[in-house]
């Protein structure tokens, strides 16, 4: 071992000072790469698309066979369905419709729903096939799959009357703009234990599937716990509901839950009431429920009306094949054991305004839901329809392919949307003002409504939980954006670089689960499933089976994950306190992009920055090559995320750093990004900006000129800001000037301008400071007088020598409509 003499100690300190400092790489690049793929509309666009790829399908396939009541062997099936291109019927020809042609004309962009059918004629049951049978016209997306602007360039749009910079996003019903809201709800299929309005502890679980939706909630009355249904007329004791699901003894409900004598204290009188009421077997239970039931049904029925409702109603997205309860005991095991949980100890009470408890439904969902009862009543009229004809008639009835109508469809959508009323009785669904009128005051106006969130809560409620801002926000909703009053805090809007997330297949990633060790819990004693060291392995709200090493099952699907053999927004969230892994791959969730760090270290280097400037590498590389992975808010709790890579800190800080943020300013929204350094104001001004920065009167679009508003505000000298930040940019708002750069003098002027008064130069105003056109549409009725007559607008007639024959027609152009600019006096033709 050599040692260094002190002169050659000092030089090398030396040396390592004058060394080049590390600057970390610019990551900015990313940003614009991101939002040309996601982001911004990209999740309304998304949500859509899969809609009329996937959801419309799978909602036939669900309901896809009708049958006649008196022959069974008379029936109806759906083979398959397509949504076509948008077009409108004109004189039995079939023409293809723009949006701008919508607009103008008043005309709802919509696209015929075709379905292949196979159906049986007479008595003989001949089976026939028909194909693109219309069922129907869906409203479409601007800029969606089957929109006719997808994927065209700047030129191709302008040809089309569209604005390049119009994102999208929306739909056109009778001529007038409407976007479906995002909505907020509580996740579905989910467990969350809170306190109700008398202060008891309860587990409650929304279940949701295609065939019905229902809520199950377990509460705490009084020490003992019971299950609360719609169906009973009484809460039924917990200790019952086990016993008739089969298990009849208390030693296995116990062992079930856990072996903590605390927990058995607390089941100990629900058990002694069960067993008060004299119920040891399933068949007792049964019994004893089938008393509460609240429409008990016919004496002749094969079972009893409890076991089918304990089969189809309580929490009904877990399955129970073939009558097996299995798997709905285990469910309700593990609800009160986190039910109990929350008894011993108040910090597993779930918070339900944190945004991880909470999904997003997107126009997709919500026209999904429409589309679905929409279908259904088509068919059940079509039924009700064949078996009042198969009544009077007595004989077989033509057949059911005369008897699909498709203006109920046509009219439930174009209504649903026209009117924002959301009423579907089938599924308890009454909501209003869904969709709004696309405001079109200012570009940033059009733009903040495609971000906004609308709230589950009505907006009079006095209570604060809802309104405060929750540290889980960070990243996925704007902190500024929200309006002042009483929808302040409840009304929100989406960060820079959030994306709302679509359905995925679930088949697949519950095959790799398996796969990755997860063992089945049907082969499992009670006992072991709860085992200390096991945890359980959640998929999509179903209990998928346990595993007994969780870092490494997790650890091995991000590894999946980021390499892309499974879905980018999968997430896997390991939850220490529950013994819980959760897996989510369903749609509502807002997640973000973040880059990848080892040990601190980012992934992203130079040469990847320069390869993305060059236009060699794109977003979805990034994410492909396992440099940038999406994380939702669960999965965050189980990161260490940096705003900056830290270049000069030592290992051991660095060394738990999982990801580093792409852009701190992504925190912001798309409103909130006009504001230049808001970190240098007080809170509130940056709200108060967000609501006024909607107004600036300026440039709407490209084609502003060529539309029919009924009211449009243009400023005639718009300007770009002198001072611009980087989300102005990023949004293109950079290329429609609003507002104008005034040269302002701050003086004292004879106590004029009092706090927010301003004296004017009036020379300025005369050379059109602050000069605006108003525009406003008046319509006139073309009115049809039969015989072929009918009104039209004319050019004035002249005479010989070029002077009009009418003298009150001196305001009429050429196309004999006023002139812009001209003054209408009383008695002139218009």
């Amino acid at each position: 071992m050599t040692v260094l003499p002190a002169a050659e100690k000092e030089a090398a300190s030396y040396r390592s000072l004058a060394a080049p400092v590390a600057n970390p790489v610019d990551k900015f690049a990313l940003l614009p790469a991101f939002l040309k793929v996601r982001g911004l509309v990209k999740e309304h666009i998304d949500s859509f698309n899969y809609f009329i790829t996937r959801g419309i399908r799978n909602i036939v396939e669900a309901n896809n066979r009708i049958e006649a009541r008196n022959d069974p062997g008379i029936y109806l099936r759906y083979t398959d369905v397509h949504v076509g291109t948008p077009s409108v019927q004109v004189d039995y020809k079939i023409e293809d419709i723009t949006p701008q042609f919508c607009r103008l004309t008043d005309r709802t962009y919509s696209a015929p729903i075709h379905v292949d059918i196979e159906y049986t004629v007479g008595k003989q049951h001949e089976l026939k096939m028909k194909r693109k049978v219309l069922i129907g016209y869906m409203p479409i997306m601007l800029r969606s799959y089957s929109c006719i602007l997808h994927g065209k360039d700047e030129a191709e749009l302008a040809r089309l009357g569209e604005c390049p910079l119009d994102p999208g996003g929306y739909f056109v019903v009778k001529g007038t703009e409407k976007v479906i809201l995002i909505q907020e709800q509580l996740s579905k299929n989910r467990i969350i234990i809170d306190t109700d309005s008398k202060g008891r502890v309860i587990a409650s679980v929304t279940s949701s599937t295609h065939e019905i939706k229902s809520k199950t909630v377990i509460t705490l009355d009084k020490e003992k716990i019971y299950l609360q249904l719609n169906q009973f007329t009484k809460p039924i004791p917990i200790i019952v509901v086990m016993k008739a699901m089969g298990m009849e003894s208390d030693q296995e409900v116990v062992q079930m839950v856990g072996r903590d004598p605390r927990y058995g204290d607390l089941l100990f009188p629900s058990i002694q009431e069960c067993a008060l009421e004299r119920i040891y077997t399933q068949q007792q239970a049964l019994q004893y429920m089938d008393e509460k039931v609240t429409y008990p049904g016919g004496a002749n029925q094969k079972e009893s009306r409890s076991k089918s409702i304990l089969r189809d109603v309580f929490i009904a997205h877990v399955p129970a094949k073939n009558g097996n309860f299995l798997q709905k005991r285990i469910y309700t095991g593990v609800m009160l054991r986190r039910m109990l949980d929350a008894i011993l100890n108040a910090d597993t009470f779930d918070d339900k305004d944190y945004i991880g408890n909470k999904r997003l439904e997107l126009s997709g969902q919500l026209i999904s839901l429409l589309f679905e009862d929409l279908f259904k009543t088509m068919n059940s009229q079509a039924v009700e329809f064949m078996n009042k004809n198969s009544d009077k008639t007595r004989s077989s009835p033509s057949d059911f392919s005369q008897l699909i109508k498709h203006e109920g469809i046509t009219s439930g959508l174009e209504r649903a949307i026209s009117t924002g009323n959301w009423d579907i009785k089938r599924f308890r669904m009454h909501r209003k003002g869904v969709s709004q009128v696309l405001s079109r005051l200012s570009y940033m106006a059009s733009l903040g409504y495609m971000t906004r969130i609308t709230p589950q809560f009505e907006k009079t409620r006095k209570t604060s939980g809802p309104r405060a801002l929750q540290p889980s926000q960070w990243g996925m909703l704007c902190p500024c954006d929200t309006p002042e009053g009483e929808a302040c805090g409840l009304t929100k809007n989406l960060a820079l670089l959030a994306h709302v997330t679509t359905d995925q297949e679930e088949g697949p990633l519950m095959n790799l689960c398996k796969s990755f060790g997860v063992e089945d819990l049907s082969l499992l004693p009670g006992e072991e499933i709860i085992a200390s060291g096991s945890f359980l392995v959640m998929f999509n709200g179903l209990i998928l089976g346990r595993h007994q090493q969780p870092q490494k099952f997790a650890n091995a699907m991000r590894e999946f994950r980021r390499s892309g053999k499974i879905g980018e927004f999968v997430s896997i969230f390991v939850n220490e306190k529950q013994h819980c892994i959760h897996i989510a791959s369903d749609g509502g969730r807002v997640c973000r992009p973040l880059i990848i760090a080892d040990k601190g270290i980012s992934r992203v280097k130079e040469h990847h920055m320069k390869e993305l400037r060059d236009g060699i590498r794109s977003f979805d590389d990034f994410l492909r090559d396992g440099l940038i992975e999406y994380l939702d808010v669960n999965e965050e709790n189980n990161a260490l995320i940096a705003l900056y890579e830290h270049v000069d800190q030592d290992d051991v800080e660095r060394s738990n750093i999982t990801h580093i943020e792409i852009e701190p300013l992504s925190i912001l929204g798309v409103v909130s990004g006009l504001i230049p350094y808001p970190h240098h104001n007080q809170s509130p001004r940056n709200t108060y900006q967000c609501a006024m920065g909607k107004q600036a009167m300026g440039n709407i679009a490209y084609n502003q000129l060529f539309r029919a508003d009924s009211l449009l505000y243009l400023l005639v000298y718009a300007q770009r800001p002198l001072l611009t930040t980087k989300t102005i940019e990023l949004v293109g708002y950079d290329k429609l000037g609003a507002g104008q750069n005034a040269t302002v003098a701050v003086m004292s002027y004879s106590g004029y301008d009092i706090e927010d008064a301003i004296v004017m130069n009036k020379s300025s105003l005369d050379r059109g400071f602050g000069r605006c056109i108003a525009m406003k549409k008046y319509t006139v009725m073309k009115e049809n007088y039969g015989d072929g007559v009918s009104d039209r607008i004319a050019k004035p007639q002249r005479a010989k020598d070029g002077a009009l024959v009418n003298a009150n027609m001196q305001a009429l152009d050429e196309d004999g409509i006023a002139a812009p600019g001209q003054i209408i006096r009383i008695m002139m033709s218009m």
